[in-house]
């Protein structure tokens, strides 16, 4: 594992967190970060930082990663989801929104409306060493994993996606035994 790049992903996290909270905009880790933040501490190389935000909250929020020094990235529909790269790290705001029934809901894209696992947004915060972050609940992150391929066809299984289901699990289990 490369600690130098986790240690500069963690100093984003933390900057991105605290400008998010000073502009009134919430953010949840998700993906690995989300779990790693869970079990409490880095258990794996992390390709990008994953977010969820309200789409609500899309225009503040780029405009605070902006003035931060985060450079926007094309990639998915702007509706659905925000990417940018800081210093060769990227991270991706995945956007929310909620339905009549107060349902956290994908916000934009194909799949605009779809609901997400009840629960999605209602976990403890997480926390590695001093650093805390709102995250995605662990329960939930395990449904995705195991269904982002049913889900999206287009997207396979991976390798690392079982690792991190029964890294979860397991601690899943230990808190419950606990």
């Amino acid at each position: 594992m490369d600690h130098e790049r986790a240690r500069r992903q963690l100093d984003l996290i933390a900057g991105v967190l605290a400008a998010a909270r000073a502009a009134g905009v919430p953010l949840w880790l998700r993906g690995g970060w989300a779990m790693d933040f869970f079990l409490g501490e880095v258990t794996r190389e992390h390709g990008d930082i994953d977010w969820f935000a309200w789409a609500k909250d899309a225009a503040p929020l780029a405009g605070t990663l902006v003035r931060l020094g985060h450079t926007p990235v094309p990639g998915p529909p702007a509706d659905l989801q925000l990417d940018f790269v800081k210093d060769g790290l990227e991270s991706s705001f995945t956007l929310v929104g909620t339905d009549a029934a107060g349902r956290v809901t994908v916000a934009g894209g194909p799949w605009a409306g779809t609901p997400w696992p009840d629960g999605l947004l209602g976990a403890e915060p997480g926390r590695i060493g001093a650093l805390e972050a709102p995250i995605v609940d662990p329960r939930v992150q395990i449904e995705i994993k195991r269904m982002m391929p049913v889900w999206d066809p287009s997207r396979p299984r991976r390798a690392k996606d079982a690792e991190d289901i029964a890294r979860l699990e397991a601690a899943l289990r230990r808190r419950a035994a606990g």
